[in-house]
This record gives structure tokens, C-alpha cells and sequence, in this order.
């Protein structure tokens, strides 16, 4: 028998329509060059696919611990920051304590407490897609939430909450998990209070700078808090290719990533220009790999019209308070500017099409 539990759950909503110019999901959208692909099926050869991979994946837990700084005892691997988020929402606080979560955020933080009964408790954001403190301070004054969940910068508006706030919210004794997927875009980071805490950790992941496939996800936090969280976590959870692959490209491929990410994020600026200049449509600051916009439109109408110009983006208006509004990544520059006169076209249908109508 499925329980109620299971029953009232909404499942996690993925984009999957085809298109040529795909800036639905966040992905880097580089590949890598030959010569580290040529290492990789050099190294992919090597795996024994009858065998279970490292349990612990050392190795590999060096290297990224290495490219973030940390050592390699403050961090554990996930099949995805998914995964991680799943063993914190199982593992901070007993389960009939509530879990805070300002919203809209990543929809993972509530299905995650929600599978294992936990009860919400969601503060929806100011109009500037910040923190509402004071009514965050009331509800977890009133419904005693043991954890917190923050996307820094939060998806899928692309702003940093404030600092501030934050630590306001965990000095009322809320563990707090700082969600630092878009780190490499964003370049602020939580990282000495995850260090030298123990009501917070941080969730860094490999999926925004190229390896989505991989399903590399990465907490950081203090040894003590690693070490306890560990006892939750799934034997051979990273595959042996995604061990293999992973530690190849942050190490062969350092270089092109670091480059790459600066281009990302030089796009992103030009993007937000151009669409500024775009009658009608109003676009958010971005400090990750994408950017949220609203037009005077209906969201699904916007989302179809560049959709029939083989540009895919995400249709977002269905979370809290973003009436209107759509995300899209960050592609290469011809994607991008395939976007941008999509939009543009897109946009002028609509009015023409809404004046002739009446």
C-alpha cells in the first residue's frame, strides 16, 4: 500500500521538450575538449565493470576537496546534491521537527522533508525575491523549525539572500544549509562558517560546471558534522565511471573550466543587457548561470511562441509569486543570441496579436 505521505506528493518537474537551443536546466554549456575526452576513455577502459566501485570514492574526495580547499574530511559525496539533501532532511533534528524554507526555492529541500513526514514551514520572499525576516522570525518562533534550507544564490530567482538574514534565522538555533550550486558564478560563499560551525554545512555540486551527467553532488561542513551525517549516507553511491570521469576533468580540465566559467558569466551580463532593451519584458539580476524574467504576458503563451523557434527555456510561473515569469540559461553566445531574437519575436507577436484581437 502506497501511504497518504507518498500519496500527497507532488513530483519534481523536469523539462524535457525537444529543442535545438536548450537553456532549460542550468547546464554548462561547453563540452569538453578532445584531448580530456581522449583521457577519459583512456581511464574509463581501466574500470572493472564487474566490480563495485570505491566505497568512500577517496580519491576522487581528495581532488574535489582539493579544488574547493577544504580537506578531505570535511567533505561527502552524493549521487547529486540531491541525495545529500535527502540525508540532511533524515539526519538534522528528529523527524516531527519542521523544516524552514523560504519560497520560491529548488522544490528538492521540501520533497525531501515531505517524504519523510517532516512539516513546511514556508515564508514566501519579498517582493525583491530577499528574505522576509520578520515574517521568517515569527513562524519559526511559533512552529520551532530545527532546519533551514538556503539556495545561495536561489534558484530560480538568481539573487543572494541577504547575509545578514541568514544568521539572524540561525541564531534562533535553525541548522542552516547553504545550497552553493551556482558558487562559480556567484563567488560568495559560506564556507568558513561550514568550516568552523556546527549548525551549518554547504552543498557545492559538479552539475553546474559541466559533469551534470556524472551526478556528483558535494557537502562541506566541519569533521564532527561530516563524520555523524556520513553514518546516513548509501553504500557505492558515485558509480566508478563517475569517480574516474570526475577526477579527470577537475584535474586535465581545470584550466578550461576556470575559462569557460568566466565566459558564462560574461554572457549572462550581456544577456541581462539585451533583455532589459526588450519592450515589456522586466529581467531579474542573476547572480548564477541563468536569469529570470516576466513579461506582460501568460507565461505558457511566451514559453510556446520560442518554443516554436526551437528555443526551449523554463517556465517557472507555476512556483509562488512569480506570476508571469520564465528562467533561462546561460548558453554559448549563439544560443544566447538565438534567444534573445526569439524573445524579441516572440514578444512582438503577442502585442501585435493582442491588439488585433481587439
Amino acid at each position: 500500500m502506497i501511504s497518504n505521505r507518498v500519496k500527497s506528493l507532488s513530483a519534481y518537474k523536469t523539462e524535457v521538450r525537444p529543442a535545438s537551443v536548450r537553456l532549460s536546466s542550468n547546464e554548462f554549456p561547453y563540452d569538453f575538449p578532445e584531448d580530456i575526452k581522449a583521457k577519459i576513455l583512456e581511464e574509463v577502459n581501466k574500470i572493472p565493470l564487474n566490480k563495485y566501485p570505491d566505497p568512500e570514492a577517496k580519491e576522487l574526495k581528495e581532488v574535489i576537496a582539493d579544488f574547493f580547499g577544504v580537506k578531505g574530511e570535511n567533505v561527502i559525496l552524493g549521487n547529486g546534491s540531491d541525495e545529500l539533501i535527502y540525508y540532511i532532511s533524515m539526519a538534522i533534528g528528529e523527524l516531527y521537527l519542521p523544516v524552514y524554507i523560504p519560497i520560491p526555492t529548488f522544490p528538492m529541500y521540501e520533497i525531501s522533508a515531505k517524504v519523510l513526514g517532516r512539516t513546511i514551514v514556508s515564508v514566501p520572499l519579498q517582493k525583491d525575491f530577499d528574505i522576509d525576516l520578520n515574517g521568517s522570525l515569527e513562524k519559526i518562533r511559533e512552529e520551532k523549525p530545527v532546519l533551514g534550507y538556503f539556495a545561495y544564490p536561489n534558484n530560480p530567482t538568481g539573487n543572494l539572500f541577504s547575509r545578514e538574514k541568514i544568521e539572524k534565522i540561525r541564531d534562533e538555533g535553525v541548522f542552516c544549509v547553504i545550497d552553493e550550486a551556482y558558487y562559480h558564478y556567484s563567488g560568495k560563499t559560506f564556507l568558513e562558517d561550514a568550516l568552523n560551525r556546527e549548525d551549518t554545512v554547504l552543498l557545492r555540486t559538479l552539475s553546474k560546471i559541466g559533469m551534470a551527467s556524472l551526478r556528483v553532488g558535494v557537502l562541506i561542513g566541519k569533521e564532527e558534522i561530516v563524520r555523524e551525517l556520513s553514518k546516513v549516507r548509501l553504500p557505492f553511491n558515485i558509480t566508478y565511471p563517475s569517480q574516474i570521469i570526475a577526477k579527470v576533468i577537475l584535474t586535465e580540465g581545470r584550466n578550461f573550466l576556470e575559462e569557460k566559467i568566466k565566459e558564462i558569466i560574461k554572457e549572462r551580463e550581456k544577456v541581462y543587457k539585451e533583455m532589459k532593451r526588450i519592450e515589456g519584458v522586466e529581467v531579474f539580476p542573476s547572480s548564477a548561470n541563468f536569469l529570470l524574467f516576466r513579461t506582460p504576458f501568460s507565461a505558457q503563451k511566451v514559453y510556446e511562441k520560442l518554443l516554436r523557434r526551437d528555443v526551449l527555456v523554463r517556465d517557472v510561473s507555476y512556483l509562488p509569486g512569480l506570476n508571469r515569469c520564465l528562467r533561462v540559461s546561460v548558453g554559448k553566445p549563439h544560443e544566447n543570441d538565438r534567444f534573445l531574437e526569439a524573445l524579441d519575436e516572440s514578444i512582438k507577436e503577442l502585442k501585435e496579436s493582442k491588439t488585433t484581437r481587439f
